[in-house]
């Protein structure tokens, strides 16, 4: 799919909110538009995702005309100053939870919960959004516009202004360029220079200069080593260990006399409480079914509890609702 503008221009109540622009951009490719901050950035990134109607010029979906609603379903804006960035007020882990409704996902506490564990940001959960190092925060605002399946194009509008390196928040756009998403990300001029943008000096009368196109990739895979300043992604599966050959095997190899393997008891491990809790969770109709179990009228045991068995109860649907 590919985003076009043509000749798309803004008009301001006194100056051009944003001057004439021609933009193309597509899946799978990281463009990077460089500006200096009241040059057009918010107007060029709700213009080019179909939040604003252009006062001149068009915007093209794969080469057609489209309806606003349609083309602001297959995008999204982040972080746009005013428009899309979350109060500073908030919590990483109430910011989690809007992100994730706003994409359709269950958003209940557990499923917060379990996208943090996912990113290794448990312990950052309670903070606010405004304390997190800025190519966190970009990181975790990308991933959850990433989360919506109906979202292809993604607009990175000023991550520069929060502070950081800016190859931290240019490989979060790479990583999401790579797993097939188009990313338009806007910046200052400095900050382009600082990712090896040969720019020249500005000069004369550039009050009104729209952002210009300075960098375009196409990452063909997500880089294997991003760290810390990569999009945060789940958590993949632990690889297994390597199995070390039986002692009885090498001596056998060897030509001498077979080792006899040790005996050991063997344990049989008990159900994990934490994954029997969870299945109730998600069931929350079985949970709250009627216990058909007749009363017991027998006297109520003594014997303490570490010596007896006792029941887990079932998590109350309506408190985790709460």
């Amino acid at each position: 799919m590919q985003i076009t503008l043509s000749g798309v221009r803004v008009e301001g109540r006194r100056d051009p909110m944003l001057e004439a622009t021609d933009l193309a951009w597509s899946t799978g490719e990281c463009l990077l538009v460089a500006g200096e901050p009241g040059h057009g950035h918010t107007a060029l990134a709700l213009v080019a995702t179909g939040r604003f109607v252009p006062s001149s010029g068009t915007v093209h979906l794969d080469g057609a005309v489209v309806p606003s609603p349609a083309l602001r379903a297959r995008t999204a804006v982040v972080d746009v100053p005013g428009i899309s960035e979350p109060d500073d007020a908030l919590s990483l882990a109430d910011v989690v939870a809007e992100g994730l409704a706003l994409a359709g996902r269950r958003s209940l506490p557990r499923d917060v919960a379990r996208w943090l564990e996912e990113r290794a940001l448990t312990e950052d959960r309670g903070r606010r959004v405004d304390q997190l190092p800025g190519v966190v925060r970009t990181a975790v605002l990308a991933a959850l516009a990433a989360e919506n399946p109906d979202v292809r194009f993604v607009v990175l509008t000023l991550p520069d202004r929060h502070g950081g390196e800016p190859s931290g928040w240019w490989e979060t756009a790479r990583t999401l360029a790579a797993s097939g998403l188009g990313v338009l990300v806007q910046c200052t001029r400095s900050s382009a220079r600082d990712l090896g943008v040969d720019l020249p000096p500005a000069r004369g009368a550039t009050l009104h200069e729209p952002p210009q196109v300075v960098r375009r990739e196409t990452p063909g895979a997500p880089v294997e080593e991003p760290g810390a300043t990569a999009v945060l992604p789940a958590a993949g599966p632990v690889a297994e260990p390597v199995a070390e050959p039986e002692p009885q095997a090498e001596a056998a190899a060897e030509g001498g006399p077979a080792v006899e393997p040790e005996v050991e008891d063997e344990l049989e491990l008990s159900p994990d409480p934490d994954a029997r809790a969870e299945e109730e969770l998600d069931d929350p109709l079985d949970a709250a079914a009627p216990d058909d179990t007749p009363i017991d009228d027998s006297p109520i045991d003594d014997t303490p509890i570490h010596d007896s068995m006792a029941a887990t109860p079932a998590d109350d649907p309506q408190e985790e609702a709460r």
